[in-house]
Parts: C-alpha cells; sequence; structure tokens
C-alpha cells in the first residue's frame, strides 16, 4: 500500500506484446530467483510484511490510551499511515480502493483524534461526515463496539452479554470453546475477563467521540442489526435475558471463572510470539492482565508488551509505520521454497538445507494444542503460522512444508514427511474436507449469537485447505482410491460451484479455491477432459481480462452485482500466478490463455523479485478483515513462470506435481 517506486528502479521486462521471448522469461526467472534468494534471513527463512486494514494500527493506538502507556514519537509515526491510507470520501476501506466500511472508519477517526489530529481538520471532518451519513457509530460491529466501551463511549448494553461463566460449562453445551475456531477462542478467553472486570480505558487525554453518533450514545436503543430466521431471535432473547441476570450471579462463581480463564490463558501466552500469534488475542491478554491488576513490571506483561511490538513494522518511507495481524514466516518459508525448487533451485542447495533445517525446527511434536480436543490420540506433528504458535498448528501450512519436504529430499526428510502424513490424515473432517486449525468446526448455529456479527466463529472444512492436503498426500503415494483421498476429492467435487469455479476462504477467492481444487485434482490424474475440469477451465478463461492478467477483489466475497464487479478492476501479479497455474494443472499449458497470462507477467513492472501488487488478495474473515501479503507478488509469479518454462520444455507437458 505504501511502496513508492522510482521508474529507474523498475526492471525492465519485455514489450506490452503476448510473444514470450525465451531468453526473455529465462532472465525474469532467474533474476527473481536471485533476489528472492538474497532476501532470505540469516536463520534461513523469508519473512515479507502482512499488512491489514486500519484497524488493527487503530487498535495498536487505543491500546496505548487504554493502559496509558503512550510513545509519542510511534504513536504519530502510525498516525501518518493511518492518514495515507484514507480515502478522498473521509472513510478507510477493508481491502485496497474498496468501498469505505464504518467500523474501520470509526476506529480510525478515534485513533488519529487520540494521536492528536483536531477533529475539525479537514481529514476529520470528512470521515466524521461519512460514519454519520451511514447511521453513525451505533452501526458498527460488535468488536468495534466493545472496545467503544472499555473507553466509556458507548454503554455495556451496546454489546452482547458474554459472560465470564462460559469458561465452566461443559461440553456438552450448545455454546463451548471447543466448538469456535482456534482465533475466537484466544481472542474470547481474555475478553471474557476484561467484560467481567469492566476495567475502563485510562485514556490520558480524556478524548472522545460522541460527535461520531446520530442519537447521543446513552439514548441509542438500535445497537443491534435485525437478526434474520427463528435462531437469531433466540440468541437475542437469551441476550436479553443475560443482560437481566448476570448482575445477579454469585460472586464465587463468576472469581471461579475469571481464574478458569486465567489457568486458560497462561500455558498459552507463547511467549514473545504472544497467545494465538495475533494482535486481537495479545492486545486482550494485555488488557486482562491489566484489569486482574497485574502491574506494569510485571514480567508476564511486559512479554505480552514486546510480542505486540514486534508486530510493528518497518519504517517507511516518510516516516510511516503500522501494525501488522501477525506474522507470517514459516508460510512465507515453504510457499516461497516450492517457488525456490521450481525456479531450479537444488533440494540440497546451502539456501534449500537452511530453509529446510529452519522448518524442521519448528515441527510442532511436544504440545498436543487445542486441536487434540477433537482428535483426541492423534500425535503432534504439525506446523504453525508463525514463528511460534505451538498450540495452534495450521493444517495448511503443515501441508505445503510436506510438498516442500518431499520434493526436496524424500529419503532425507522421511521421518518428518510420516509424520506430517499422519497428522494431516487424522485431521480430515467426516465430510471428506479439512479445516485450517481444527476438524468437525461446524456449529453453524453459532454464527446466530449476538456476538458474531462478523460471521466467523467457526473453522469448517475448505477448498482451498483440502486441495493441499490431497495434493500433499499424493504426491508422497496415497492412491486414487486410498480412504482420505477419495474423500477428500469427493469434497472436492461436491463443492464445485455451478458456474464452474470453487469458492477460496483464505484467499481471493474463487480465483484461489479454484486454483487449489485443480491442483488436487492434477494430483489424482483426474480427466483432464471430466466435465468438472472443463467447467473449471472454462471459468477461468472467461475471468481473464484483456491485459492478460487475472484479478478479483474482496467485492467478490459479497453477493450480486457487486460480486461481478470485483472481477472488472484490475489484474494482480498473483492472482494472474494462481490461474496459470490452475490452468498449467490440467493441462492448457499451449493454450492462448495461458501464454497471455504468462506474458502479463514478464510485461508487469518488477523491482527484483517483487512484482508491484497493491491489491489485498487475502483472506482473515470475508466481508470483515482482508490482508495483504506482501511476499504473495514475489513467490507466486516466479512459481507460475517457471512452471511454464519447465512444462514448455518437457515432452509430458503434465506437472509432475499437484500443487
Amino acid at each position: 500500500m505504501l511502496e513508492k517506486t522510482s521508474e529507474a528502479t523498475i526492471v525492465p521486462t519485455a514489450g506490452a506484446t503476448n510473444e514470450i521471448d525465451d531468453a526473455t522469461l529465462a532472465q525474469v526467472i532467474d533474476e527473481a530467483r536471485e533476489s528472492y534468494r538474497a532476501e532470505q534471513r540469516p536463520g534461513g527463512y523469508w519473512l515479507y510484511e502482512l499488512e491489514a486494514d486500519v484497524t488493527i494500527s487503530a487498535e495498536y493506538i487505543m491500546l496505548l490510551h487504554y493502559l496509558d502507556e503512550r510513545d509519542p514519537p510511534l504513536e504519530e509515526k502510525i498516525a501518518k499511515y493511518i492518514r495515507t491510507i484514507q480515502h478522498d470520501d473521509g472513510g478507510w476501506p477493508l481491502f485496497w480502493n474498496g468501498p469505505a466500511d464504518i467500523s474501520a472508519t470509526v476506529k480510525g477517526y478515534f485513533a488519529l483524534k487520540l494521536a492528536g489530529d483536531d477533529p475539525n481538520a479537514p481529514h476529520m471532518k470528512r470521515a466524521r461526515d461519512l460514519v454519520l451519513a451511514m447511521g453513525g457509530a451505533a452501526k458498527s460491529n460488535v468488536f468495534t463496539r466493545t472496545t467503544l466501551a472499555l473507553f466509556g463511549q458507548v454503554p455495556w448494553r451496546a454489546v452482547p452479554t458474554m459472560p465470564v461463566e462460559i469458561m465452566l460449562l461443559p461440553k456438552w453445551f450448545p455454546f463451548h470453546l471447543d466448538k469456535v475456531s482456534y482465533w475466537s477462542r484466544t481472542v474470547i478467553v481474555p475478553l471474557l475477563i476484561m467484560m467481567a472486570k469492566r476495567q475502563p480505558a485510562r485514556n490520558p487525554t480524556n478524548t472522545d467521540i460522541r460527535e461520531l453518533f446520530v442519537t447521543p450514545p446513552e439514548a441509542e436503543r438500535a445497537y443491534f442489526r435485525d437478526t434474520n430466521g427463528v435462531l437469531g431471535h433466540l440468541f437475542r432473547g437469551v441476550d436479553k435475558v443475560l443482560k437481566t441476570t448476570e448482575p445477579i450471579f454469585p460472586r464465587k462463581l463468576r472469581e471461579k471463572s475469571i481464574r478458569r480463564g486465567l489457568e486458560w490463558i497462561l500455558p498459552r501466552l507463547n511467549g514473545e510470539h504472544g497467545l494465538g500469534g495475533i494482535f486481537p488475542a495479545m492486545a486482550n491478554s494485555l488488557m486482562a492482565l491489566d484489569a486482574l491488576g497485574y502491574p506494569r513490571e510485571d514480567p508476564t506483561r511486559q512479554t505480552i508488551k514486546r510480542s505486540i511490538d514486534l508486530l510493528l513494522s518497518d519504517e517507511k518511507e516518510g516516516g510511516l509505520r503500522y501494525c501488522q495481524p501477525c506474522l507470517s514466516p514459516i508460510w512465507d518459508t515453504c510457499l516461497g521454497g516450492l517457488a525456490m525448487l521450481e525456479a531450479g533451485e537444488p533440494g540440497d542447495s546451502a539456501t534449500m538445507e537452511k530453509a529446510s533445517g529452519w522448518l524442521l525446527e519448528r515441527e510442532i511434536l511436544d504440545v498436543v494444542g487445542d486441536w487434540a480436543s477433537r482428535r483426541p490420540g492423534i500425535k503432534p506433528g504439525g506446523w504453525a503460522f508463525q514463528f511460534r504458535n505451538d498450540y495452534y498448528p495450521d493444517v495448511d501450512d503443515t501441508a505445503v512444508i510436506g510438498m516442500l519436504l518431499h520434493r526436496a529430499d524424500p529419503e532425507r526428510y522421511g521421518e518428518a514427511i510420516k509424520r506430517t502424513a499422519r497428522w494431516i490424515e487424522g485431521m480430515q473432517c467426516k465430510n471428506g474436507g479439512w479445516g485450517a486449525f481444527d476438524a468437525d468446526n461446524e456449529h453453524y448455529y453459532l454464527n446466530y449469537i449476538p456476538f458474531a456479527d462478523h460471521g466467523a466463529l467457526l473453522d469448517p472444512p475448505e477448498i482451498d485447505v483440502t486441495g493441499r492436503c490431497v495434493s500433499f498426500l499424493s504426491q508422497i503415494g496415497y492412491s486414487r482410491d486410498h480412504p482420505a483421498i477419495r474423500k477428500g476429492i469427493e469434497f472436492i467435487k461436491r463443492d464445485q460451484e455451478p458456474d464452474g469455479s470453487w469458492y477460496g476462504r483464505w484467499g481471493t477467492n474463487y480465483i484461489y479455491g479454484t486454483w487449489s481444487a485443480l491442483c488436487a485434482l492434477n494430483s489424482v490424474r483426474e480427466d483432464v477432459q471430466s466435465p468438472v475440469v472443463r467447467r473449471a477451465v472454462d471459468w477461468l478463461k472467461s475471468k481473464q481480462r484483456p491485459d492478460g492478467g487475472w484479478g478479483e477483489t474482496g467485492d467478490t466475497y459479497y453477493f450480486g452485482e457487486r460480486r461481478a464487479a470485483g472481477f472488472e478492476k484490475r489484474s494482480t501479479p498473483s492472482q494472474t500466478a494462481w490461474a496459470l497455474l490452475a490452468l498449467m494443472a490440467v493441462g492448457e499449458i499451449e493454450s492462448e490463455a495461458v501464454e497471455r497470462g504468462v506474458a502479463f507477467l514478464l510485461n508487469h513492472p518488477r523491482d527484483g523479485a517483487k512484482w508491484h501488487e497493491k491489491d489485498y488478495t487475502a483472506v482473515g474473515f470475508p466481508r470483515v478483515f482482508y490482508l495483504r501479503y506482501h511476499g504473495y507478488s514475489v513467490y507466486f509469479p516466479l512459481w507460475a513462470l517457471a512452471r511454464y518454462r519447465d512444462l514448455v520444455q518437457s515432452n509430458t507437458k503434465n506437472p509432475a506435481w499437484g500443487m
């Protein structure tokens, strides 16, 4: 979002035609590979920044004011970033060049006002006018209203009641922590303590945002959005009952519940890598300890604060900094490693041995994480997404690492590959798919509780994760008739959209999902003339843009005309690479669509290993939270171009690997 590149630093590429010159193709691949190699960290890993919307950076400023631990110079650098990404209409979007989002805009405005911006300044007035035009801050989402309640900007009745006694509920109860996703769990538990203690923000500047409300917040009666269906009305009724009865809950029961919550948090704090490895959980754990009276100098509290500060980006041109939602070294290393192998890097080179060795050091073998609630008895054997997050290994990362180790040296890394396969197979869901962190996490009725207005409380099986797992297991020798493969392929075929695409949960969106599905089908040597493949190929070709690339914005997670418009805005290098890898996986290597896509990548501006890309092509929560992996425009284009070169030069024209 912030990169500014002078024309002089842009690597020259081929002319803007569909002609593919072999020498130019080889030059781009070699230059990108060498540049990427040079970016390997001394430990052996790669790490690129992970950028979210304004909310995480805004929440960082709010956290400093909540605790009265202000750092004015740092605060101003983050405020500069927030001003830079504000749109002309005064709002802040959820993804680059998207429409303004009311919750993001409320947080952006509040953070800037906390940082000292004059509310009468033009940029603040534009934001305020937009929020009021959208119905006022009362219309923001539950997480935003909870923050506002902590700062005394709205009454506590403006947020759903989540009693800390939830910690004592039995597993058979309709709501239990094991029934929600890992990210929900790590955010909710410290939040329960905060909501029980209701420790108000220190707010040393005594800042308020009453001007963002159409109706004074204490008089507002419409904090909750309309609830649809029987379950929505039922849970709103439950919330009303809880609001009446919570004040009379027995004191000893509350104290026991708070202790249970603290006992859950402390083992999972994860050192300087933080609870769950994600900013919202880290921030909540810090505020929970503050509410429980932990002093600022307490070692545990200081470690949590350090884990949060490690999320801050490097300083950018103009003195800007932002806060990342988490760090992605394992994801960047395993995907980038596959791209390097595809580009001709030997699996036993110093570069790849360092990367593989670093990954092996982070295999989780001695911690039985929360996943075991659903899969007791399975030995650990996975990897997390972050530097460390031992309670929450990620199925997606684990499958990709398994593929990387197998391609690098199947004998040398044989034992690790076996452990990986055992854990992946054990995490398969009953319906044949795989979720990201848990198995059979499909209690969909919980998405109707008032707290879940973001619609992302669960971690159900998804096509993109399933595609990677099938590709990995097939790569290491599982036959198409193996139960895990058979059930996985059935899940993929069953979830194909009527238009031939597949939904992408963790990448934007249908291009990502379709790439993952076609790679899995290729791994089991699905007939490329089968209806399921031809529908997908036709869909991908129909979405190719006039410039030869592919592109899809976060709008496609919505419905109707907005979804269609999400394919009409611009092409991106990373999504073009996914489309190319998908088409090449099913034999389209000599098609005009592939040639045009390759030409797009060769013609697109590039600095060393990095193709220019500002779009957010990944997702935290659809329609709520989007992500820009700065590494996606590095390794995915390299991967696609290298595979194209290899297939053009081969006799079979068929990829050796599924993915």
